[in-house]
């Protein structure tokens, strides 16, 4: 019989998943600015070692572009009300998900944020 040793090793992963929930939960509320108007300003901006934030931070400036244009469509009334109102949902969902500290990736806004570079 042969004797098998168990070595104890530590997950790298583990170390890196402590280090994303302690970003998490310092940056939480910070970053839930990214979904209230230009407020994504002041995670963009000020949290720039957050990855957490800067994730939220960017889909916020890319709301906020989007905000923009569909605020020149609100001359069309029941078109731009509609779409403006599905932001506001967008956004109020962005909100309670960063506080529950989650990575929600918007539909569509995602993929554009991914391309922001700052």
């Amino acid at each position: 019989m042969t004797d098998k040793k168990t070595t104890t090793q530590k997950d790298p992963s583990s170390s890196a998943n402590a280090a994303a929930d302690k970003d998490i939960e310092a940056n939480k509320t910070i970053a839930a600015l990214s979904y209230v108007w230009i407020l994504f300003l002041v995670p963009l901006l000020g949290k720039r070692d957050s990855k957490f934030a800067q994730f939220h931070a960017k889909q916020g400036l890319v709301l906020f572009i989007i905000e923009i244009i569909v605020g020149l469509v609100m001359w069309f009334p029941i078109i731009g009300q509609l779409l403006m109102l599905a932001l506001i949902v967008i956004a109020v969902m962005g909100i309670i998900k960063v506080l529950n500290g989650e990575w929600w990736k918007i539909p569509y806004i995602y993929n554009w944020s991914k391309k922001i570079n700052l």
